[in-house]
């Protein structure tokens, strides 16, 4: 393809992801940096972890933003009960009385799914995770003798944060499979906090999110023109280095005399981001790139999303472990504040 026709490619794809954020934003207020970082992931083609409490309007967000999409929107809600192949199928009694076996969510919109959500998902138990993880990593899945084919599927996914009881963690290794965890949380501002409360059109999902204009990305066509996206920006080799001493940090964060109130840094670490995460983080880093538009790295694209990639990735030493969401906060802000940020050429 010549240069011409793939700047307008760029381009084009770039006004329809925008106005995908813009109308978003207009259904789900005060998360427009979540709805930015979302937008990343679609365009890098990661799935994601979402963090927030309840009612703060996930599923509201991941229905409007599967609609601009396009595409089919699936959901199922982990419970400790759930088995493997209840995302596979579901049994139920026919009009004859008889037994009747049909798809499950995972499998019944076929190649046209483009957003699985599952809520919950600690408290599917480990067997359940295993699989999903499986179908997030190959994206097929054999069944009713045949091969289903997933090449569109973004999977979402949150955690009950309050409960413990009847609840399983997901382990590093599943952690890292997910490109980003990306937080929700209750808009500090009173006014939009207002609007949520008194506002009666934020109780009416489904009339919200149909406001999105549906279709805006074709979501058919995301892995063909992220792979184009991937490879048309560029990076310097200050900043490759500059990525590469970011990485170090992660592991061995006293290593660059990175210190935290009231923790032995030498002890902190486990370990620190794969190399699938910090693949991941060039990933989303070359697509806020290109919604900046702009065709090469800056440090600044690393920023925007090192904490969303990097974080969920870390793993602590069990006396830190309880204290993982503020400890991971302070360490990836300490990481960036003290590595060396190489001058733009």
């Amino acid at each position: 393809m010549e240069s011409a026709a793939i700047d307008t490619q760029l381009a084009d794809w770039r006004t329809r992801a925008l106005k995908l954020e813009s109308e978003v934003q207009g259904v789900i207020v005060g998360q427009d940096a979540a709805i930015r970082l979302i937008n990343i992931a679609i365009f890098a083609r990661g799935h994601v972890m979402l963090e927030g409490g309840v009612g703060v309007g996930k599923t509201t967000l991941l229905q409007s933003v599967a609609r601009g999409i396009g595409g089919a929107y699936e959901r199922i809600e982990g419970t400790v009960d759930l088995m493997p192949n209840d995302l596979v199928y579901h049994t139920f009694l026919g009009p004859e009385g008889r037994p009747q076996i049909d798809e499950g969510p995972l499998l019944r919109a076929g190649e046209k799914l483009s957003v699985f959500f599952f809520n919950e998902i600690n408290r599917a138990r480990p067997q359940v995770h295993a699989l999903m993880l499986r179908v997030m990593a190959e994206r097929h899945l054999h069944a009713f003798k045949k091969e289903y084919r997933l090449p569109h599927m973004v999977v979402f996914a949150d955690r009950n944060q309050v409960e413990k009881n009847e609840t399983f963690e997901i382990p590093s290794a599943a952690r890292d499979r997910f490109m980003m965890e990306i937080g929700i949380d209750i808009p500090e501002d009173r006014e939009l906090r207002k609007s949520l409360v008194f506002d009666t059109k934020f109780q009416h999902a489904e009339k919200l999110t149909q406001k999105v204009e549906s279709g805006l990305l074709a979501f058919d066509q995301l892995n063909d023109f992220s792979d184009l996206l991937q490879n048309h920006v560029q990076s310097s080799p200050a900043l490759e280095e500059y990525v590469m001493d970011l990485w170090t940090a992660t592991q061995k964060p006293e290593s660059v005399g990175i210190t935290l109130d009231g923790v032995d840094m030498h002890r902190l670490i486990q370990a620190g981001a794969s190399p699938r995460g910090m693949g991941m983080l060039l990933k989303a880093a070359r697509v806020h790139a290109w919604l900046m538009n702009r065709d090469y790295l800056y440090p600044e694209d690393i920023h925007a999303v090192f904490h969303e990639v990097i974080a969920h990735r870390l793993v602590f030493n069990s006396m830190y472990e309880s204290r993982r969401t503020l400890l991971s906060r302070q360490l990836t802000a300490k990481i960036l504040e003290t590595v060396a940020v190489p001058a733009k050429s």
